[in-house]
């Protein structure tokens, strides 16, 4: 039985990379013998799949175990199969120094969202049990080696996965967890010329064809020139399970009072070519009623932005959060009178603010990012109050970061999209 699963595997592996290999485990077309008969036994180099890792698959792992992405193993049996069942009750943990430093000696497998799995073994008869097909993979803009389609989700708005989905991050950290805020989107650049961010802002689904963000992102830019990417967790991988999506931009649309001088009234909508498929990882953000008060210090804002101000920030490849309150604009003004805005500055209608606890705050990149606020009459979900637009230098202590305030744009949003005949229901 091994002497058979050793050739079956030398002979798939040892001419093909590594995902290849294992997208040939996934395969149940023909049989055993059939593939045997289209090959010649020849001394073959190490294989390349395994040769390749540390730890996983060597010593008396030779030959039967790989490492695969986390949601390619059964957790129920430790085996490779295409599409396992992913519940809360058998979630994997990943402690968060390894996603910032790479690989180190007490792991496995070289990538944290890989796990060493077992190959599934020959019976008795030299029969190896066809696995389950995968299912059809994203489109060109959403590779991954598998996925799989994830169950219906609900269909109202706000609804953040507290818990992440399929793995937990051990460590203290402010990295999100997969899945955790399912609104979030990344503005994109399509073609980045040399020295550009590929990254332009975040923004927020409202809609399965609308993004809010802030005016200033996208002022300058074409919509041509631009896409978004929805359900983006770890910038720098694709072995999450639930493959991002990304849509074009067929119109923007502007608050007619934006200013670019200080940003006032710092609003815009993107409109996409087509919907957003609903996922447990892309889902909508809910508004709030107009002129509706907040007092919560259980916010939070997100982005991909830089951890602190200037050029020695680093910009974040795991999506972070941060925890704020907000600040009522008084106190708030008070604060930034403080700063070399001086005493008389005044802080715009159009602005609510949140934070000012040292070395919490949003920073550069952030900007179009949504703040959002537990739902005073439903704590269940969040609702969107705020949008990254300015701030004094990057989580100075008692000085409040300053966003778009949504609340005052309510009913702004819900004309714009009345006008484009979108209903407005997925944000309410």
């Amino acid at each position: 039985m091994k002497f058979l699963f050793l050739i079956f595997t030398s002979l798939v592996c040892a001419q093909q990379d590594p995902e290849d290999a294992i997208n040939n485990i996934f395969s149940n077309n023909g049989t055993f013998d059939d593939f045997l008969r289209n090959y010649e036994e020849v001394t073959q180099p190490p294989l390349k799949s395994l040769a390749a890792l540390t730890k996983c698959g060597e010593g008396d792992q030779k030959d039967r175990f790989v490492c695969v992405p986390y949601y390619n193993c059964d957790p129920s049996t430790n085996t490779v199969q295409a599409n396992p069942a992913i519940d809360g009750t058998n979630k994997i943990n990943i402690r968060s120094d390894r996603m910032r430093s790479g690989e180190d000696d007490n792991y496995k497998c070289d990538h944290y969202m890989e796990i060493c799995c077992q190959l599934p073994q020959a019976d008795d008869g030299g029969n190896i049990p066809p696995p389950v097909r995968p299912t059809a993979g994203p489109s060109s803009t959403e590779t991954a080696i598998v996925t799989r389609p994830t169950p219906p989700s609900r269909a109202f708005c706000g609804i953040r996965n507290s818990q992440g989905l399929d793995f937990n991050l051990v460590g203290k950290t402010n990295e999100a967890l997969f899945g955790e805020f399912p609104w979030m989107v990344a503005i994109l650049r399509k073609n980045p010329a040399a020295g550009q961010n590929l990254a332009i802002c975040g923004g927020s689904l409202i809609s399965p064809r609308v993004v809010l963000t802030g005016a200033h992102c996208v002022e300058k830019i074409n919509i041509n020139e631009i896409k978004i990417r929805a359900g983006e967790w770890d910038t720098q991988t694709q072995n999450e399970r639930i493959p991002y999506q990304e849509r074009n931009i067929v119109q923007k649309i502007m608050h007619k009072d934006f200013s670019r001088g200080n940003l006032y009234n710092d609003l815009a909508l993107l409109i996409l070519d087509r919907q957003l498929t609903k996922t447990d990882s892309v889902g909508t953000i809910c508004l709030p009623k107009q002129d509706q008060k907040f007092n919560s210090r259980d916010c939070f804002a997100t982005g991909w932005g830089k951890d602190v101000f200037g050029q020695a920030g680093r910009y974040a490849v795991i999506l972070k959060k941060i925890q704020l309150p907000v600040v009522q604009n008084a106190d708030c003004q008070r604060a930034l009178r403080r700063t070399r805005l001086g005493d008389s500055f005044v802080l715009h209608r159009s602005f609510i603010c949140a934070g000012g606890e040292p070395g919490v705050d949003t920073c550069t990149g952030d900007g179009g990012s949504p703040l959002v606020c537990p739902d005073p009459n439903n704590p269940s979900r969040y609702v969107q109050v705020g949008i990254v637009a300015w701030g004094i230098g990057c989580g100075e202590n008692q000085v409040p970061g300053v966003y778009a305030d949504v609340t005052q744009f309510r009913n702004w949003v819900d004309l714009k999209l009345q006008e484009l005949d979108i209903n407005t229901a997925s944000y309410n």
